[in-house]
């Protein structure tokens, strides 16, 4: 399904409308973690997932970060499929070690405790070559406007 047409079919104005993307890839790239995209778009669609976190280093000098402006994005499936539309409501930086118990829980991931929360995402960028205790981590937390 094209965007337009996902637009179209939600309801929501194309003006509004920012980026698609699919967790653990890029915005607007290929989508490298189909498998993991699958896994925490499906936490967004039964209603476990509400918040997100990037390194914010992985931002480029040029690249916007996430605001609350009310526009949406599309998440993605691991197919590059439109399947939900987001509208950011929460966007602040902390340091990895001060991620908070309450965002981990709003990330809906494993038992939805700190501990996971910490153990996955240092995996992650460990895996990247980009964790370090002390980088600053992008949090955002974001509202469900429509999916299918």
């Amino acid at each position: 399904m094209t965007y337009e047409k996902f637009i179209k079919e939600s309801g929501l104005a194309v003006e509004n409308f920012r980026w698609a993307w699919a967790f653990c890839n890029e915005v607007d790239g290929p989508i490298t973690e189909p498998e993991l995209a699958d896994e925490l778009l499906n936490l967004v669609l039964v209603g476990k997932k509400s918040a997100t976190a990037s390194s914010l280093a992985d931002y480029g000098e040029d690249e916007p970060l996430p605001s609350v402006d009310g526009k949406f994005d599309i998440l993605l499936d691991g197919k590059g499929q439109p399947r939900a539309a987001i509208r950011t409501s929460k966007v602040y930086v902390r340091k990895f070690s001060e991620v908070s118990a309450e965002h981990a829980y709003k990330e809906g991931e494993g038992d939805q405790s700190l501990e996971y929360w910490r153990e996955v995402h240092q995996d992650f960028w460990n895996g990247l070559g980009i964790y370090q205790p002390d980088m600053d981590v992008l949090c955002e937390e974001f509202e469900v406007l429509y999916q299918n």
